[in-house]
């Protein structure tokens, strides 16, 4: 089974590894950069149509992330 942990883990992963600031994702999402901040710490995940756009944003895979692959 996937636990909604092992996917936050995986997603804050990404998104500490990718070329953008939490800044720079938060404005691409239209949305305050203290919630990007929020998932990096894991108190809080995204709804989602936000976790579609970040993994849009991201270039990655929602599979992937989900631990489908």
């Amino acid at each position: 089974m996937v636990t909604i942990l092992e996917i936050q883990t995986r997603l804050r992963e990404e998104i500490k590894n990718s070329s953008k600031t939490q800044k720079e994702i938060a404005e691409e999402l239209g949305i305050n950069p203290s919630t990007i901040s929020k998932y990096m710490r894991l108190d809080k995940y995204p709804s989602l149509d936000t976790f579609a756009n970040i993994c849009k944003i991201l270039d990655l895979s929602a599979d992937e992330i989900l631990g489908l692959k």
